[in-house]
């Protein structure tokens, strides 16, 4: 029912009729008027609330070009676990706007989560940045890599996630796990902060290092394998680490078979 029609009997009540005072007729009717321009009033602000404004403390709210691969791993959660706090139907559609739970609800980490989900009508359909499957299980060969950074590991590759994480402190240097050719540096993907993207050989190999506090290659330039070619920071993430991938035609793999053990 339309706002008008719902007031339309108060709106009939307070007409002026024959013989009726004319100041106490138009009184009604201001009276009526002043409802209706706060339930309007009320009705715009709530739709503004729910897609705007700050997110409150453990919620964060989907802005464009986020995906819910970027959300979880900036927060350091799985995919998985914003999938289930947040009761969603499918990890590749989200709304701009909308409100996401990025912390365990009541401080379970394994039970659901409600959502709150935007009034905006405006839907995006998102996925993980491309190449984002991972390859069928098997060992790696045809490269050998040094670790990338010095630090603690505190993700590994496996579940929900593609890579490695290791954390230390910012301004940690970063170095090419292996001799390649840089084909991405700058900080155009949302959710990897500055990025380095190494060639390796004739394509077939790449390895990632995101979230860096500075670069320092450019595309195009030669890396030998243990050349600095960034410094660790926060770019896109809540506390310095490097998070790394190696990928073989296109797909992610496990680079600890072809790391050193440590």
């Amino acid at each position: 029912m339309s706002v008008s029609s719902r007031f339309a009997p108060l709106i009939s009540s307070a007409a002026p009729v024959r013989g009726a005072p004319l100041p106490a007729a138009m009184g009604a009717c201001a009276r009526v008027l002043r409802l209706l321009a706060c339930v309007s009033l009320a009705a715009v602000l709530a739709a503004c609330a729910s897609t705007s404004g700050p997110a409150p403390a453990g919620f964060y709210r989907v802005e464009s070009g986020d995906t819910l691969y970027s959300i979880a791993r900036r927060n350091d959660r799985s995919v998985a676990e914003l999938v289930r706090w947040n009761k969603l139907s499918s990890a590749n559609r989200i709304e701009k706007g909308q409100l996401l739970r990025v912390q365990p609800p009541g401080g379970a980490s394994a039970s659901g989560g409600g959502s709150a989900k935007s009034g905006s009508k405006s839907t995006q359909t998102v996925s993980a940045p491309r190449p984002a499957s991972r390859a069928q299980s098997g060992p790696v060969s045809g490269i050998s890599l040094m670790w990338p950074a010095q630090g603690k590991l505190i993700s590994t590759y496996g579940g929900s996630s593609t890579g490695l994480t290791i954390a230390n402190s910012a301004g940690t240097p970063v170095v090419a796990a292996a001799a390649g050719t840089v084909a991405y540096a700058a900080n155009g993907l949302r959710g990897y902060g500055n990025m380095v993207i190494v060639r390796h050989g004739n394509g077939t190999f790449l390895t990632i290092y995101a979230h860096n506090r500075k670069l320092l290659v450019r595309q195009g330039q030669s890396v030998k394998q243990g050349q600095t070619i960034a410094e660790m920071g926060d770019s896109d993430r809540k506390s310095p680490a490097l998070y790394f991938e190696l990928r073989r035609d296109g797909k992610a793999v496990n680079p600890l078979g072809v790391m050193p053990k440590r």
